[in-house]
């Protein structure tokens, strides 16, 4: 058991350093050469670096997310806080790295705001998968979580963000700096919520036929899903009917439905979208899930 805990940490711990390197790598070849504004603390570390650009950018981040992190140390316990310590301070170094190591040369700046967008929002979508930050307004959006717990994560990430937007473009002197930057920022929230919320996505299945009982138990058989009756009238016969209720992986969407068919061609199939399906086959719940 504790094998198998050390291993899982490790590989959480893995994701989080690649999410770290694509979010660095992202942030010094699409936003800084394009003057595209970023919101969080490190739009401050940007203000302060087009200011005097003797001041590294990362190493403002490092510095002002100190006091964050011990706000947040009492309300997200001790694993948040530390594998987001490791995000925080592994992007802060990394994005002064790769400054250092070679300066991108500016682009199109709509095509640096979807690219960077896009990006980014996988970057954060993996970080913040497993269960860390990197620090200031992510760290922030994160405590917001906590009494909103119905909000997406990119939906926090974006309100919290948007007023640095406006402080850069003040810096910059300019607003379209702001509105790529606003592109970008959209961009990133719904990449970032399809890594964290889309990628579990499965389905639900309703399905009204003659023979439920039978087919119930071929569903199990064969898909290894569980169904569950629910009692209804049909409005046109009024007889009463058992409608079979089974959540499933999208995967399993064509088996299904062949299966449907070939006991019942007559059967009465409604498939949707089903998200965050906790239970025995799909997720568990955990203690502050986002």
């Amino acid at each position: 058991m504790k094998q198998a805990g050390f291993s899982r940490l490790a590989r959480d711990y893995i994701w989080i350093a690649l999410g770290s390197v694509l979010y660095s790598l992202s942030f010094d070849w699409f936003y800084v050469p394009n003057q595209i504004g970023f919101g969080g603390l490190t739009a401050l570390g940007m203000i302060l670096n087009h200011l005097s650009p003797a001041v590294p950018i990362g190493t403002v981040v490092l510095v002002l997310n100190i006091p964050i992190f011990l706000l947040g140390w009492k309300y997200l316990g001790g694993h948040t806080l530390v594998s987001s310590l490791l995000a925080m301070a592994a992007t802060s170094i990394l994005v002064d790295l790769f400054a250092v190591l070679y300066e991108f040369p500016s682009m199109d700046p709509m095509l640096a705001a979807i690219f960077g967008g896009v990006s980014l929002g996988a970057a954060l979508g993996i970080i913040f998968s497993k269960g860390a930050t990197t620090g200031g307004t992510d760290l922030i959006a994160r405590l917001l979580k906590l009494p909103f717990a119905w909000l997406p994560m990119g939906r926090l990430v974006m309100v919290v963000d948007t007023a640095m937007l406006l402080s850069v473009s003040i810096a910059f002197r300019s607003l379209e700096s702001a509105m790529y930057g606003l592109i970008a920022l959209y961009i990133t929230t719904i990449v970032m919520d399809m890594v964290l919320y889309g990628l579990d996505q499965s389905k639900v299945a309703y399905i009204v036929t003659s023979n439920p009982r039978p087919m119930a138990a071929e569903i199990d058989k064969q898909l290894d899903r569980g169904t569950t009756f629910l009692h209804g009238e049909g409005s046109f016969s009024g007889q009463d009917k058992l409608v079979l209720m089974c959540a499933f992986k999208q995967r399993q969407i064509v088996p299904l439905k062949a299966l449907i068919h070939e006991m019942d061609p007559e059967a009465f199939l409604i498939v949707c979208d089903a998200h965050e399906v906790l239970g025995q086959g799909f997720r568990r719940y955990q203690k502050n899930d986002i």
